[in-house]
């Protein structure tokens, strides 16, 4: 007899003898008998343990039973476990637990739950949301490498910031200040230009914004590629359609059991409309009397147009093109048909950006005049600039939040719900 998991044991025969190991996560106590029910890392499943065991159950104790597998037609999925002997591994010290996990939502406050976050990670519907996230990394993954894109791990530590701006976290590194990566930037466009062409990465990325809301962290998890050869920026809006499709696809198959749980049902085809950010703010106004923001649209603006582009155009998604220079970083294509404006992009699902990307300038002295355009000292980006004088191709890439794209998925009302262990402006622990 060898131990398995929980969501191995309905597929065995009846009487088969089981070995199991995980928590208590629901104790029926009548005296003579109990029924409890055993939580792993794969399921819960039901447990019959006789008084003459004499051993004391409380809820979250680690536990390693031996017994049969028998039908119950009135037990969870018509199993459960008669145990015959059964060990504790791990006790319990607390007088009482923080909240309760065993009834469905947890109904303590969020900021309980994330100060008592590795307790709430036992719940299976939390759990679920990092199950989902998981395979929303490994379906980015499936996708670019089956597009010829090489997976890349670069620094964090960077020596200047990649955004511009004063969103940077400092680093005492050694001798000099460095800062942590605002994104993999830089070295996403050198790694196009070393020969790799294709590349991607997943990563951690940091912005000390001041901004405390339900969609800011201040650090978080980004899926980021970056490609060569490409015509234009609507080449990388293609591949990110293709992505979100075939990522549909992939959580449909590996997470049906989670998405029942937070009763989503992700749409057949994904067709996403185009549309510039200029048209976008004249039509807030028009049909919502919305004022936008010079150059950009606002949280609102975003839900808005959200709701309008699903009246219009059946789609929770939408790509806003075309947003002006002054908004964008210093290594932005310029539009060459609208003055002031740039090859770039922002998507928008469901009244949230999650991704920001376009078309790079790939030319050197181009590069170098816009960088000192918007007031940055050129000298200091001297070890990116000096990768574009030896042949850079045009190039454009992408970035999405992963905690985002997880919490839109799951209709999540907290971007810190999709965080495994969120660092804000006021939480680095635990």
């Amino acid at each position: 007899m060898k131990d398995i998991y929980v969501k191995d044991v309905a597929a065995l025969e009846d009487g088969t003898e089981v070995e199991l190991k995980g928590w208590v996560h629901k104790i029926y106590d009548l005296g003579k008998i109990s029924f409890v029910k055993l939580r792993d890392k794969t399921g819960i499943i039901q447990i019959v343990i006789d008084e003459s065991l004499n051993v004391k159950l409380r809820l979250e104790m680690c536990i390693a039973v031996k017994g049969k597998k028998v039908k119950n037609e009135k037990a969870p999925e018509g199993i459960e476990v008669q145990v015959d002997e059964l060990k504790v591994l791990g006790k319990t010290y607390y007088d009482k637990l923080p909240f309760a996990i065993n009834a469905g939502k947890i109904k303590a406050a969020l900021e309980t739950q994330l100060d008592h976050r590795t307790i709430s990670l036992r719940a299976p519907k939390i759990t679920a949301v990092f199950k989902v996230q998981e395979k929303i990394a490994d379906a980015f993954k499936d996708y670019l490498k089956g597009q010829n894109f090489t997976e890349v791990y670069t620094p964090k530590i960077i020596a200047s910031g990649t955004e511009g701006g004063s969103e940077l976290f400092t680093v005492n590194y050694f001798d000099h200040r460095a800062f942590l990566a605002q994104s993999p930037q830089f070295y996403k466009q050198m790694m196009v230009g070393s020969g790799f062409e294709r590349i991607f990465e997943i990563g951690h990325a940091y912005r000390a914004e001041l901004h405390n809301t339900y969609r800011h962290l201040n650090e978080y998890v980004s899926l980021d590629l970056e490609m060569g050869f490409i015509e234009d920026e609507f080449e990388i809006m293609d591949l990110e359609e293709g992505f979100m499709n075939y990522l549909f696809k992939y959580i449909k198959k590996e997470c049906s059991a989670e998405l029942k749980l937070y009763n989503i049902e992700l749409p057949e085809e994904v067709k996403i409309p185009r549309i510039t950010l200029f048209d976008a703010q004249e039509i807030l106004l028009k049909e919502y009397g919305k004022r936008s923001p010079k150059g950009n649209i606002d949280n609102e603006g975003e839900k808005l147009f959200a709701e309008y582009v699903k009246k219009e155009y059946g789609s929770d998604f939408v790509f806003l093109t075309k947003y002006p220079a002054a908004k964008r970083p210093m290594y932005t294509m310029p539009d060459d048909e609208i003055e002031g404006a740039t090859r770039s992009f922002d998507l928008i699902y469901k009244g949230l950006e999650i991704t920001t990307g376009g078309q790079r300038i790939h030319d050197y002295e181009e590069l170098v005049a816009n960088i000192a355009k918007m007031g940055f000292k050129t000298e200091e980006f001297e070890f990116y600039t000096d990768n574009f004088r030896y042949g850079m191709p045009p190039h454009g890439g992408l970035a999405i939040g992963l905690e985002r794209l997880t919490m839109k998925i799951l209709g999540l009302d907290n971007i810190r719900e999709a965080a495994l262990l969120p660092r804000d402006m006021k939480r680095i622990t635990p």
